[in-house]
């Protein structure tokens, strides 16, 4: 049953903060937020009795958040049914808006941990990014022991998440040095197409059973797009090329051979380290692709299971068997790729521990060069929550012993961390982590994830991100979502491209 939750905020805006914090607590949480204009007297002035009716419980709701946030101080009021279990008041706050924001953040985790019994392994930390603040720590010449304090004692993380922090941005930053990330860019070229949607994505995707036949039309716009980039940056080096999706394996192999060679004849590929074609689904997945791929050089790609266990992959929709992945990866070895990812998520319906130590044990027999482990995330337009009646009572069990098993699985087999990102509304709070053996990791995934380096989009819903390294500042630039909208409006994205590069020179 949902948790209905008030969170009504007067004066500074904390919603976005504050919401996925409250929210880690209470995962079945409905919210309704109320927004006030507040003037500072006269905040002072019905502060001066308490209770004020600004901060009183609304017995509605399950939990009502009352805070009042003004430039240096606050009223913090947390009621559970009407009864308050929580109150902070704090005068001559630190004003800027971070330091603020974390005095506040700390005073909600307190109250809601007593409230729960539990506590959040990443703290007040909320982010897609929880290592970058690591990474850019240790750039900077920062202490690593100043760097783990700030970590326990403002953010409140857990001694097991510093230490995976430090060991991920440790490993990001000696395989960036080594590249010289600075002098180059990288590009990105979507493939909105799927076999079907998953019941857990929310990704831009489209079935190749409505939509297959527009994939030839897909094509010609996103050639137009792949050309125009492949003269925007000519001081930069072209470092990676990634290929996702959707999955771009659904496309034919002679369509997947167009598509490779574009991008081997307009993008300036002669300083490219890495080119990453994500195969995904199994089903998708013939010897003449994998062929293909290896024929256009591409250097590492990505079988996904996801689990393992037949009656998951039944009840998340992949319609594809545990055979169909042992056969794809032993086809990929047979082809020649010698840099193979394969995806799990933790978390899904009905699972439990034993399934994903079922799952590891099949993927040690496959032995993949890097294994990445996702925590289920529920995304808001994915099936598994709008229609979640349907899965009522399934709900994985034990997620965070999953996860500890996939740490013990890749610490035993080599397999070592290199990038961790995180999305809102994660089972238990947990994180998404790559693992790979020395040498075989995506370099692309630390470029993306630690914002490092300009990445160029191409296809629709493709969003490229402008890094300007002197002035600390990131843009960007999206296409749009819809199929049909991409391939109509195509020379609308490649113009919205030229715009931003007119405004914002790239290559000095």
């Amino acid at each position: 049953m949902d948790t209905l939750i008030e969170l009504n905020l007067y004066g500074r805006d904390y919603e976005q903060e504050l919401r996925p914090l409250i929210r880690a607590f209470l995962p079945h949480g409905e919210f309704e937020v109320n927004h006030y204009e507040a003037e500072e007297e006269e905040m002072r002035s019905l502060c001066r009795e308490e209770p004020t009716v600004l901060l009183a419980a609304n017995p509605a709701y399950d939990y009502t958040f009352s805070c009042i946030l003004m430039n240096d101080w606050f009223r913090i009021r947390v009621y559970k049914k009407g009864e308050r279990i929580g109150a902070a008041d704090a005068e001559d706050v630190d004003p800027e808006r971070k330091a603020f924001r974390n005095r506040v953040a700390r005073e909600i985790y307190r109250v809601l941990s007593a409230d729960t019994g539990s506590e959040l392994p990443w703290g007040i930390l909320t982010g897609v990014r929880p290592t970058k603040l690591v990474y850019e720590a240790l750039e900077a010449g920062e202490e690593p022991a100043a760097i783990e304090a700030r970590l326990r004692e403002e953010y409140l993380v857990s001694e097991e998440k510093i230490a995976t922090s430090f060991t991920v941005a440790e490993r990001e930053r000696a395989i960036l040095t080594e590249m010289d990330y600075r002098s180059g860019y990288s590009v990105y070229i979507g493939i909105p197409f799927c076999p079907t949607t998953c019941h857990y994505c929310s990704f831009t995707s489209y079935p190749l059973e409505r939509f297959g036949k527009l994939t030839d039309d897909y094509l010609d716009a996103l050639t137009k797009e792949i050309i125009y980039l492949g003269g925007c940056m000519p001081g930069k080096k072209l470092q990676t090329v990634y290929i996702g999706g959707g999955t771009p394996t659904a496309l034919s192999a002679e369509q997947l051979e167009r598509l490779l060679r574009t991008a081997r004849e307009y993008l300036p590929m002669q300083d490219c380290i890495e080119f990453t074609v994500e195969a995904g689904r199994p089903d998708s997945i013939t010897e003449r692709k994998l062929q293909v791929l290896k024929e256009q050089g591409v250097t590492r790609i990505s079988i996904n299971p996801q689990s393992m266990q037949q009656r998951t992959l039944d009840l998340i929709g992949r319609r594809h068997t545990v055979q169909q992945i042992v056969d794809a990866m032993h086809l990929a070895r047979k082809v020649g790729h010698d840099n193979i990812n394969m995806d799990i998520i933790i978390g899904l319906t009905g699972e439990c521990p034993d399934d994903v130590r079922s799952t590891l044990a099949q993927i040690a027999e496959l032995n993949p060069d890097s294994l990445t482990v996702h925590t289920l995330a529920r995304k808001r337009a994915a099936r598994l929550t709008t229609q979640k009646e349907d899965y009522e009572g399934l709900e994985a069990q034990g997620v965070t012993e999953m996860l500890a098993e996939s740490i013990r699985f890749c610490r035993e087999h080599d397999y070592r961390p290199y990038y961790l990102y995180r999305q809102k509304n994660m089972a238990e709070n947990l994180e998404n982590v790559g693992y790979a053996r020395l040498g075989r990791e995506g370099i692309y995934n630390i470029l993306i994830m630690e914002e490092k380096q300009t990445i160029l989009a191409a296809g629709a819903g493709a969003m490229s991100k402008f890094v300007f390294y002197d002035e600390d500042r990131i843009e960007r630039v999206e296409n749009v979502k819809s199929l049909t909208d991409y391939i109509g409006r195509i020379d609308e994205m490649i113009e919205r491209k030229k715009a931003f590069f007119e405004a914002n020179p790239m290559n000095a």
